[in-house]
Formats: structure tokens, C-alpha cells, sequence
């Protein structure tokens, strides 16, 4: 990572003697012998680390260093000053500066300070970029739906609260994005979002991931952790599938969220955490409470707000604007030119029943981007999971009460995928001519244009 490194000292040997220690690194080095030249160059040009003297004529580096936290604050500010004056780079690291040298210093000993900023910039680069990653990949809540609507207010008015909140809504309908989209417009938002997956850990280990234990508390402890209550501290705590923890952990987890504090396990000192909880489930937390596996007063504890997620399937309306998302993104990652979905693969998604909810339609339309050598996606881009799906509501067999239209189009959607696909096998082995095969298909929405 390559910086650029303002060197501002009016002693002209210390100026040179820093430049040409620094020039010999990777780095953009430029050099000024006042304060008056730094503090104008800073108002033109960005820089990522300044070093400089504290003791100047008129613009001292204190003055720089205020500037510089006032109009650039993510910019790294290095004190040089001589021994006698080391209580002024003191007060200096409390206004904000990352580091001082004492002169007279060595060349190792700026590398050395130098580095240590390089790292620091560059760790702070990575934060900041993952931090946006998650913002622009947690904004994808879409929809225009009635009920999403509702959800999108709901969250506006719960997120900058401490309320606990509960979400329920099958696999694949967006909970963890729901989750993030309450932490990201909380004050919170700067403060950690720690994810746990209840569902992914066994019963032995889900204490210790919730609260940490200490160095001993059992058989290869061999260091104290920190549990995800404690990594979540002022921040958010997100339980996905709640329904998951074991009963005989829910009654700590019921005192966490009453008192606010825990124990690690193999200590009997509490500790205070502030965390807002978010839990998610895709179960009946009721049926799970009516046939014992899970705790009434638990339930309540965490259904101060509840959130249920609409499935796919109950909110059709909001499929063209899915679609259109997840084509622009693909497109994106793909570097292709996909103008959208054309009108027969638009019928078959309206027509199916989307199981795995929005989930299984950013995969089929991510496989359909990738393998597809058009410009408009139709029907034949999507897998027959997709065709049959049409029909898997009634059972996927043929049953007394189907109609002759409902039979015929099993009939030819089953043949069809015993041949993996290829028409003119189907069509022989139906009886049929695969121009008529192929007006069949057309009339479910899944061939381009009848013959």
C-alpha cells in the first residue's frame, strides 16, 4: 500500500536527513520547511501521514496537528520534537496523534514509527471497506409490498431503540437482513454485530460461545474466551434461530436478558454487558412452548417486537423488482450485459411456488447469469426444478380430482425431466411431434415462442 507522507520541519538537516530516509521507501514523500507552506498544502491535497516538527516559527506542529484533525481527521500525524519538550508531544497524542520520535532519531526509528502508521492506515482502509460491503449488502431489503411496507416502518420506529426483537419467517425470506438493517440505523451502527448460529453448534459448546469461559473451566480450556455476549458488548447480539438453544441454557439466557449480566463458565463473578438482542426463528415458538422445548417466560422475554417475514410466495407483487436487483447484481460480478427476464421465464416465476423463498431465487437467478449466452434471460437459463415446482403443490403425482389439463401437463413436465431436458426424446416417447411438444411448453411459460 503505497502513502503519501508530508514531512514538515523548518530545520533544514532534519527536513533533508527524513526525506531521504523515507525516499528510500515505496512511499510519496514530499517536504516543507514551515508551517505556513504545510497548513497551505494541507488545504489542497490529501495526505495520509504528516510528520512534523513541534516547535516552528508562527504555525507550530500543534497548530498543524489541530488543522489537520479539524479538516482530515483520518489522516496519521507524527510528532518529531527534541527531548526537553516531550510533556508537548504527550499533550499532542491526547489532541489526536498517532505517535512522536525524539531527536535526534535513526533511520530505523522512523521506518519503524512509519510502518507502524502504514499498518494502522491500512487496517483502518480494510474496516472501513468491509464496513460499506455490509451497508451496500444489508441494503438489499426490497420491496413494495403491503407487507413489507409494514416491515420497513416497523424497523424505521424499533431500530433506534434498545427493544429486543423477534423474527419469524421461513428459511430464505431476508431475517438476517431485517437483523442488520435494525443495527445499522440504531446508534449502534459504529458498535459490534455479533451473529450467532444456535442451529450450527452442539449442545456441549453453546454455553462457552454465549458466554465464555475461563482458562480450566474444562477439559482443553487452555486460555480464558470471550463468549458473543461479551464481543457484543454496547453493540448487537443476533440469536439466529433462537428455537435452537437448548432448554437448559434458556434460563440463562432469560437472566442475560433481565439483568443484563452473565458468568463465564468456570467463574463466579458477574459481568455487565449493554446488548441489544435480536433473535430469529423459523419455527412455531408456541408449538415449541406447548410440547416443552422451549421456555414461556424466554418467549416473551424476546417477542417485545415481533417481525414476521411474509414468505415469497405471499408477496408475488415484489418479484420484478427481486429480479431486477439480483440481474444487476450478477450482471456486475459477471461483467455481463443482461437486460432483464423475458416475458415466458417471468410466467413460470409467477406461477411457482418458491419454496426456498428469496434465497432460491437470487441462486436461480445468479445460475442463469452465469451460463447464459443472451442478453434477456428466458425460461430454458433456469433448471427443471423450476418447471416442476408448478406442480409439487398438488402433491407432484397424478390423484383422483386432477383435471385432464393438470394430468397432461404432469404427464409431460415428469417425461420431460426423466430426459433430462431433451425435447425431442420427450416428445417420442409422449407420442407426440415436438412442435407439438414444444406449443405445450410454451403454454405453461416455459418455451420462448409457440412453433
Amino acid at each position: 500500500m503505497k502513502l503519501s507522507i508530508l514531512i514538515v520541519d523548518d530545520d533544514k538537516l532534519v527536513n533533508d536527513f527524513v526525506r531521504e530516509t523515507l525516499g528510500r521507501t515505496r512511499h510519496e514523500i514530499t517536504a516543507v520547511f514551515s508551517g505556513e507552506e504545510a497548513r497551505s498544502l494541507l488545504d489542497q491535497t490529501a495526505f495520509d501521514i504528516v510528520l512534523t516538527d513541534i516547535k516552528m516559527q508562527k504555525i507550530s506542529g500543534m497548530d498543524i496537528l489541530r488543522h489537520v484533525k479539524a479538516n482530515a481527521p483520518e489522516t496519521v500525524v507524527i510528532m518529531m520534537t527534541a527531548y526537553g519538550t516531550v510533556q508537548n508531544a504527550v499533550d499532542a497524542m491526547k489532541l489526536g496523534a498517532f505517535d512522536y520520535l525524539i531527536k535526534p532519531f535513526s533511520p530505523d526509528e522512523i521506518e519503524l514509527v512509519v510502518n507502524r502508521a502504514h499498518d494502522f492506515i491500512a487496517l483502518f482502509s480494510e474496516n472501513r471497506r468491509l464496513r460499506l460491503e455490509v451497508n451496500e449488502k444489508y441494503r438489499t431489503l426490497i420491496g413494495a409490498s403491503r407487507r413489507m411496507t409494514e416491515i420497513f416502518t416497523l424497523i424505521k420506529d424499533v431500530a433506534p431503540t434498545r427493544s429486543t426483537v423477534l423474527i419469524n419467517g421461513e428459511s430464505g425470506t431476508g431475517k438476517e437482513l431485517i437483523a442488520r438493517a435494525l443495527h445499522t440505523n440504531s446508534d449502534r451502527k459504529d458498535k459490534p454485530f455479533i451473529k450467532l448460529n444456535c442451529a450450527a453448534l452442539p449442545e456441549g459448546l453453546m454455553e462457552s460461545e454465549l458466554f465464555g469461559h475461563e482458562k480450566g473451566a474444562f477439559t482443553g480450556a487452555i486460555r480464558q474466551t470471550r463468549g458473543r455476549f461479551e464481543m457484543a458488548d454496547t453493540g448487537s447480539l443476533l440469536l439466529d434461530e433462537i428455537s435452537e438453544i437448548p432448554i437448559t441454557l434458556q434460563g440463562k439466557l432469560l437472566r442475560v436478558l433481565q439483568e443484563r449480566e452473565f458468568e463465564r463458565v468456570g467463574s463466579g463473578t458477574p459481568m455487565q454487558v449493554d446488548v441489544r438482542i435480536i433473535a430469529t426463528t423459523n419455527r412455531n415458538l408456541k408449538k415449541e412452548i406447548s410440547e416443552g422445548r422451549f421456555r414461556e417466560d424466554l418467549y416473551f422475554r424476546l417477542n417485545v417486537i415481533g417481525v414476521d417475514v411474509p414468505p415469497l410466495r405471499d408477496r408475488l407483487d415484489d418479484l420484478p423488482l427481486l429480479i431486477d436487483h439480483f440481474i444487476k447484481k450478477y450482471s456486475a460480478e459477471t461483467g455481463k450485459e443482461i437486460a432483464g427476464l423475458d416475458e415466458s421465464a417471468l410466467r413460470l416465476f409467477m406461477k411457482y411456488h418458491w419454496p426456498g423463498n428469496v434465497r432460491e431465487l437470487e441462486n436461480f437467478i445468479e445460475r442463469a447469469v452465469v451460463i447464459t449466452k443472451n442478453k434477456l434471460l428466458s425460461a430454458k437459463d433456469f433448471p427443471q426444478s423450476l418447471v416442476l415446482g408448478q406442480i409439487e403443490d398438488r402433491g407432484g403425482d397424478f390423484k383422483i380430482g386432477m383435471t385432464v389439463h393438470e394430468a397432461e401437463k404432469l404427464l409431460i413436465l415428469k417425461t420431460l425431466e426423466d430426459q433430462a431436458g431433451n425435447r425431442t426424446r420427450a416428445a417420442e416417447i409422449l407420442g407426440i411431434n415436438p412442435r407439438t411438444l414444444r406449443n405445450k411448453l410454451y403454454e405453461y411459460g416455459i418455451a420462448d415462442t409457440p412453433e
